[in-house]
């Protein structure tokens, strides 16, 4: 039964819930930040809908279901042993079972792993696709370290992982610091420890051991997709307009091919040591070479490609674009930043990262009147594209690539059509970020309330 609340039962629920993790996590910068945003937004639902109050939802929706830290020792090439901290964060299992990806990165710590677990529970319900919520992986950096050393520490970190996964209970992927070396590496301890070849308990595999074709390059297509919809809601989609994406990754390189494929003009990426400009609109082929296949550094490609420059430093939002794209890390986009892209006239905005813009930088946006889709509306790709995989692994089948891509693109157009109509039953029209958080978390909190209090 749908009754009404007062707002002031709202708003007294939402910031004891606030106060509460402000107490608990007060560490978790990122984790508060991203529930604080959720929060605010979810007010206008937890009035119409008092149930989500009495069943006390938003208390165990913030409150991840399990938490696993560990320690990963391994051996480097000079013999020497290293030890690391490995994170499992299971958020939420209302939909099905924990689904996301594995960063190894320096930065990782409890509380990112908490923010990405959070915002994928929400993510994952907007797929429409039967997967929870989870998050992992280590402040392990496998920059710099040779393939021997990254296979050591992969095992050791899923000797033991591999009792907290499975195909019907968590299944991670790939993310900063893991793609498909990584996730082989992965798989063959697991294959290795439980003798079972479970192929569906991880995603984001290689082709020929039942990985899914687009899943390279599902998150950046995603972004270009999602952005498209909301342009073309004023009648243009990119065809004609500068783009700028931010990162030079997977997530980036393949925003950039998809967003030159629609028309668009990319005229700069990114790195941490700076931004290329290049006015021609950019060669995503060098890009990939030299990322990809070498590792190597965004201003060789200016070295390479006579026409373009590089900027040591800096912000590359500050190169004037019609439509940006950030892609690389949380926080990223901040409000002078903001600020500067409205002042050039942008007036598109897609979240190819997780939570990269601020929440000073997102109100400059929204003020400006800027169409802005949400990294778990916006990013939503690659686990949609995972999800994929999963029906693949669970069939022993294998789609081609076209019709992958037509999937993939048909559920950010539903993503896109969800967010748009869940913000105008709201009052709130072209707001996606209301829209993605209230069309998810009724969702999960509906399934949530459906099995009852666990």
């Amino acid at each position: 039964m749908t009754t009404g609340a007062s707002d002031g039962d709202s708003l007294r629920l939402t910031a004891k819930v606030f106060s509460d993790i402000e107490r608990r996590d007060y560490d978790q910068a990122e984790f508060r930040q991203a529930v604080h945003e959720v929060l605010e937004s979810l007010e206008p639902a937890l009035e119409r809908h008092s149930e989500y109050l009495d069943s006390r939802v938003l208390e165990r929706l913030c409150e991840p279901e399990r938490q696993i830290i560990f320690r990963v020792p391994w051996t480097d090439d000079s013999g020497d042993i290293q030890v690391n901290r490995g994170f499992r964060v299971e958020f939420n299992s209302a939909l099905g079972p924990y689904k996301g990806g594995l960063r190894f990165h320096p930065s990782v710590d409890l509380g990112i792993i908490k923010f990405l677990g959070f915002e994928q529970t929400l993510k994952n319900a907007l797929t429409g696709l039967p997967i929870g919520g989870g998050k992992g992986g280590s402040d392990f950096d496998p920059k710099g370290r040779s393939d021997a050393e990254v296979m050591r520490f992969c095992q050791s970190f899923m000797t033991e992982l591999h009792r907290h996964i499975g195909e019907y209970t968590d299944v991670p992927a790939g993310d900063i610091g893991v793609g498909r070396r990584e996730i082989g590496y992965l798989f063959g301890q697991y294959k290795r420890i439980t003798n079972r070849y479970e192929s569906g308990v991880l995603t984001g595999k290689g082709l020929n051991w039942g990985g899914s074709q687009v899943r390279t390059e599902a998150t950046g297509y995603g972004t270009v997709y999602f952005v498209n919809e909301m342009l073309n809601e004023g009648g243009n989609g990119f065809d004609g307009r500068r783009v700028v994406v931010s990162g030079s990754g997977n997530v980036a390189i393949y925003a950039a091919q998809k967003a030159a494929e629609l028309g668009g003009t990319v005229v700069s990426m990114s790195d941490s040591g700076g931004y290329i400009v290049d006015e021609a609109g950019i060669d995503v082929d060098v890009i990939r070479e030299i990322k990809e296949a070498r590792s190597g550094r965004i201003k060789e490609y200016a070295d390479r490609v006579g026409r373009a420059k590089h900027v040591d430093g800096g912000s590359i939002w500050d190169v004037p674009c019609d439509i940006a794209l950030p892609c690389a890390t949380q926080n990223e986009l901040d409000r002078r930043s903001a600020e500067t892209l409205v002042g050039n006239g942008v007036v598109a905005v897609g979240e190819g990262a997780n939570m990269p813009t601020t929440p000073a930088a997102l109100k400059v946006f929204s003020d400006a009147g800027v169409a802005f889709g949400p990294g778990k509306a916006a990013n939503a790709g690659g686990v949609a594209t995972s999800g994929l995989e999963m029906q693949q692994n669970a069939s022993r089948d294998s789609w081609h690539f076209d019709y992958t891509d037509r999937r993939l693109a048909e559920i950010m157009a539903d993503i896109h059509t969800m967010c748009r109509e869940t913000a105008e039953s709201y009052g709130a029209p072209g707001n996606y970020v209301l829209g993605a958080n209230i069309a998810g978390f009724i969702k999960v909190a509906d399934s949530m309330r459906d099995l009852g209090v666990i």
